[in-house]
């Protein structure tokens, strides 16, 4: 074999670096930036459209107030501020409320808004903060915070149904919130059993790998 072919393949270049490289990375500012020159030359483009081209109806809201909404949902992840977990619930809720605003203009009549719409993304709101006021500041497991989940699943139901029926004038009274009601209640009981006795906590607890 010929030496100097071996010595020309030992001095060669590899073709992959020797040594690792890392790329630097995004700055939140600089994410920030770019996902809000994205939406919203999304929703500036969807409006010159409406209203030059495609003029039938305001369908271009419906992409603007989505726009609006995911910014708002993605505030807390793309930015370097961190805001309070609760203010940021309420921002959700808000976003929500004036989305469903948006809509509102493209029907012939906006009493389902006020009537309807706020009362329920209130509503959603309220037991959102609620919910995350529990798992802050009270004691946390996979046993409470389902305990936590059901509970207020039974008061989302009841107040969803009381809503609508207020809504349309019906009498207010339960009728398949009660069944939600009742399988919750169950359930909220055996945990609420469960939870205060030690042994048998400990043991569901083996048992389920908790």
């Amino acid at each position: 074999m010929n030496p100097n072919k071996l010595k020309s393949s030992a001095d060669a270049v590899p073709p992959f670096p020797e040594q690792r490289g890392e790329v630097d990375t995004v700055k939140r500012r600089d994410f920030t930036l770019l996902i809000g020159i994205i939406l919203t030359a999304t929703s500036a483009s969807c409006l010159l459209l409406n209203l030059l081209v495609f003029t039938g109806s305001l369908w271009s809201l419906f992409i603007i107030g989505a726009c609006l909404l995911l910014f708002i949902v993605l505030l807390p992840a793309i930015t370097t501020l961190h805001l309070p977990m609760y203010l940021s619930l309420a921002l959700d809720g808000a976003g929500i409320a004036f989305y469903l605003y948006l809509i509102s203009f493209t029907t012939t009549d906006q009493h389902w808004f006020f009537a309807l719409a706020v009362p329920i993304v209130g509503l959603c709101t309220i037991l959102c903060e609620i919910f995350a006021i529990l798992m802050k500041h009270f004691r946390v497991s996979y046993l409470t915070t389902t305990l936590y989940f059901f509970v207020e699943t039974a008061l989302l139901c009841m107040g969803l149904e009381l809503l609508i029926e207020h809504f349309f004038t019906k009498p207010m009274r339960l009728t398949w919130s009660a069944i939600v009601l009742t399988v919750c209640a169950v359930i909220s009981i055996t945990l609420l059993t469960i939870l205060s006795r030690q042994r048998l906590r400990e043991a569901v607890r083996r048992r389920l790998h908790f």
